[in-house]
């Protein structure tokens, strides 16, 4: 069986492509590596911020529903994504850069034995910045080279997904027994999972919560997590998986980035498995990804029309010098 190699992306809902753009380019120096739609609604933006190539394990994505609600936090709910930072030095960088720019956050607080720093964008999506001082596992990806953040501070990946479930006995055998994750750590009611390799790039922190209401989605929340598989033959042995387990899924779907399956493992919970290529770097130069609008070869025909619907969204970072902000 060809298992799970870690996280590969995570996908939310923003209220704004702009302000989403802004935040992570010049807050959080995260490259934007593809601007593209959604395509299954191709009125709607995509877009995917990464390390400096666009490697498996880096991305954030975002959908801009139009007229979509604000979403609202409790459990049912993939509630937080991590990044991962060099090492505990690096979040004191970012705690001084938060306060400077006015970015809401909890302060630096320990983790499963790790240093973490909690925060907020302008949607109320619920982030952390996780050390990688003491990590072991899955590699982490190259930080964007050209943008504002010092290299030594910057954001290399992602790190834990951090969910809050109710029914946790259900949840976590999922985990185990499909997915093959292993629990190695508990503090309180947040158990900690990891998956092949392990290490921050490869884990789970799962939440039983029965307390909160359950989670509404809406702007502001994440639409679902997805974990790396090595390629096609791979992923089919995850399609006959789910099958076998007689779990409900998408079958085989064809990103042209990558291919993926769909599996909704709880309600408002949807896992995709995605494999690790093709990649961003085939339809524009590493030196301009994501400035212009990339379309699947199946949307191309459509381009004109999709031009017409989406909104311009200067996206151009190539001609700007980005100067390192060491405050």
């Amino acid at each position: 069986m060809n298992g799970l190699k870690g996280i590969h992306h995570v996908t939310a809902i923003t209220s704004s492509a702009e302000k989403n753009y802004q935040f992570f380019t010049y807050v959080l120096g995260m490259r934007l590596i593809k601007k593209t739609v959604n395509q299954d609604d191709i009125q709607t933006y995509h877009l995917f911020f990464a390390d400096d190539r666009g490697n498996a394990g880096t991305d954030m994505t975002f959908f801009d529903f139009p007229g979509i609600v604000k979403g609202s936090h409790g459990t049912n709910e993939i509630y937080k994504t991590s990044f991962r930072v060099p090492t505990d030095e690096a979040l004191s960088y970012w705690l001084k850069r938060f306060d400077r720019l006015k970015v809401k956050h909890d302060g630096i607080e320990e983790q499963f034995g790790k240093k973490i720093l909690s925060f907020a964008d302008f949607d109320d999506q619920q982030y952390q910045l996780i050390s990688d001082e003491f990590n072991e596992g899955v590699a982490s990806g190259i930080p964007w080279q050209d943008g504002p953040i010092p290299l030594e501070y910057a954001i290399t990946g992602l790190g834990p997904i951090y969910i809050r479930i109710a029914e946790f006995d259900y949840f976590k055998e999922v985990l185990e027994k499909v997915y093959q994750f292993t629990e190695i750590g508990q503090e309180g009611s947040a158990h900690l999972f990891e998956v092949g390799e392990g290490g921050n790039g490869a884990q789970v922190i799962v939440e039983k919560n029965t307390s909160l209401p359950y989670a509404q989605q809406g702007y502001g929340t994440v639409h679902h997590a997805a974990f790396r598989v090595e390629d096609t033959e791979a992923l089919n042995d995850w399609i006959e998986r789910m099958k076998a387990f007689r779990l409900p899924s998408s079958g085989y779907v064809d990103r042209h980035f990558f291919e993926s399956l769909y599996t909704r493992v709880a309600p408002q919970i949807l896992f995709e498995l995605a494999t690790d290529g093709p990649g961003f770097m085939g339809d524009e130069p590493y030196e301009t990804l994501g400035e212009k609008l990339s379309l699947p070869p199946f949307l191309e025909p459509k381009r004109e029309y999709i031009e017409s619907v989406v909104r311009p969204i200067d996206t151009v970072r190539s001609t700007r010098d980005f100067k390192k902000e060491y405050e």
